[in-house]
């Protein structure tokens, strides 16, 4: 093809054809046996849907809730960081233990200590805890910045790989307790053990905290 440029003054240019694509084909053809079956068939390259969409243009729903990451994080009047509170559901239910602070999921944060009751930092939900009027002032006690909601994230169990001959022999990976929990446990209990130690009704509050929560006939 030859573009004329006399308008602008400019010398004739002579464009080679540049090279065209050829378009795939939708069609291959495939070789088959038998008799009767005339030896050739045009077959698809690509399969066409089982089923049709039923819009052209997919659109998104609206959805009225909110995601839980939008929700807005609510926290009891009655619980405020030094609050003594008592666990009503899992392994550490019927245990004393102390509130710290409401983490960005709105779970609370706790602790037994784990010196007096056996209960570890952890998180729950503030339905599963009675608010009691006993508080302690935990102001000055420092909690790790990296104890947060990722910090309690359950981690994956590799599964054991079976080889030949160690079929049965092989052992499920048990969970164990990291060097970083333990060392964030012990720091934040001391401070709180030494918070304790302070009052002056020390011995009441060491045993309040190690005593399991019961009710009596007459409660």
């Amino acid at each position: 093809a030859v573009v004329s440029t006399q308008s602008t003054g400019l010398f004739n240019i002579g464009l080679s054809k540049m090279p065209q694509t050829k378009k795939a084909a939708d069609f291959v053809t495939k070789k088959i046996g038998g008799e009767k079956n005339g030896g050739e068939r045009k077959v698809r390259v690509k399969r066409l849907p089982r089923f049709y969409p039923t819009e052209d243009k997919p659109r998104k729903l609206k959805s009225h809730t909110k995601a839980f990451s939008q929700h807005k994080r609510k926290l009891r009047t009655s619980l405020t960081p030094g609050t003594v509170c008592i666990l009503l559901a899992g392994r550490h239910k019927g245990k004393r233990v102390i509130f710290m602070k409401q983490l960005n999921s709105g779970l609370l944060l706790v602790t037994g200590p784990y010196h007096l009751n056996g209960c570890p930092l952890r998180r729950i939900n503030q339905r599963y805890v009675i608010a009691t009027k006993t508080k302690l002032d935990i102001k000055g006690v420092k909690i790790p910045d990296r104890v947060n909601d990722e910090y309690f994230r359950r981690q994956k169990l590799k599964k054991p790989k079976h080889t030949e001959g160690d079929i049965f022999n092989t052992k499920k990976e048990v969970y164990s307790v990291s060097d970083e929990r333990k060392e964030d446990q012990t720091a934040v209990d001391r401070q709180v053990l030494d918070v304790i130690r302070k009052l002056p009704e020390k011995k009441l509050m060491f045993g309040y905290l190690g005593a399991m929560f019961s009710l009596s006939n007459n409660q």
